[in-house]
């Protein structure tokens, strides 16, 4: 069956990095596009940034541009965000989830949109 296990969260204090990893398994990696969403409590879970199966489009959410990079390692099955600068704000659980896009470039932001998910990964900044 799908699997995408996330990897990478911990604490950090404000202004410091992470890199989050999501491996896959059980699709074809090539075929999906790849998600990174967050949950912080009490609020829904909301879009951070995605990627093309090429690699060759990304898009990131306002809110974290310029602070955020999403990458991708075909051979690996693995999907990547490294975040720097980072806010007590930032602070959530992140989840890795797979698209099965149909339309070559299209990068869809929806929850719903979303056909597998990991089980999420906590990231807390503190201030």
């Amino acid at each position: 069956q799908v699997q995408l296990v996330e990897s990478g969260g911990g604490l950090v204090q404000a202004g410091g990095s992470l890199r989050l990893s999501c491996a896959a398994s059980g699709l074809n990696f090539r075929s999906y596009t790849m998600g990174w969403f967050r949950q912080a409590p009490g609020k829904e879970r909301e879009f951070v940034a995605a990627i093309t199966w090429s690699g060759g489009s990304t898009y990131v959410t306002d809110s974290v541009k310029g602070r955020v990079t999403i990458s991708r390692d075909n051979a690996k099955n693995s999907v990547y965000l490294q975040m720097n600068s980072l806010k007590p704000e930032d602070t959530a659980v992140y989840y890795c989830a797979a698209d099965r896009v149909w339309s070559i470039g299209v990068i869809r932001t929806t929850v719903s949109d979303y056909d597998f998910w990991g089980q999420g990964t906590q990231v807390t900044v503190s201030s």
